[in-house]
């Protein structure tokens, strides 16, 4: 799974798949998913005492599991939020991947923190494998769009996949 933002008018895509705040404004956007929660995740065997994570400043006490993004190269600043306020932390730690799934896999084999959406480490969660911290803190974002330019003409095909997704929008 890619974290890389393509053009695809450039590329002459049909449509592509992004969360609904890094869409173009001249795209045409058919929700495909609900809202996303984040979720802050460790190990039960996690060694490091993560009872007294409170704040998510505390987490650069941390080894934290980093997500390197490719559009830009840099770690990915995780973002929290509580009572209006904002905080954006940049994390430390001694893993850093570009894939969700293996951030949770280095969660779950106790490597540190893995910052990623709460549904895809809610079973996990729920077995006992992981353990959610920070959860009052953790933002909501906005869910995954189906997008296509509203420039050219589109393949029937792709007509009746936007019309069974704007269905299911209801």
């Amino acid at each position: 799974m890619g974290y890389e933002l393509t053009d695809i008018a450039a590329e002459r895509f049909d449509a592509g798949v992004r969360i609904g705040d890094q869409i173009d404004k001249d795209m045409v956007a058919v929700r495909i998913t609900p809202d996303i929660r984040m979720a802050v995740v460790a190990s039960p065997h996690y060694q490091a005492d993560v009872s007294s994570l409170s704040h998510p400043e505390m987490l650069m006490e941390h080894n934290c599991i980093a997500l390197r993004l490719p559009t830009c190269g840099e770690r990915y600043a995780w973002e929290f939020e509580k009572d209006g306020k904002q905080i954006n932390v940049r994390i430390n730690g001694q893993t850093i991947l570009n894939n969700t799934f293996l951030m949770i896999q280095a969660a779950l084999d106790g490597m540190g923190l893995a910052y990623v959406p709460y549904d895809t480490v809610e079973e996990h969660i729920h077995a006992g494998r992981l353990v959610s911290l920070l959860a009052n803190w953790c933002p909501l974002f906005p869910g995954y769009y189906l997008y296509y330019t509203s420039r050219r003409q589109l393949p029937k095909a792709f007509e009746l996949v936007i019309k069974a997704l704007r269905w299911y929008e209801t």
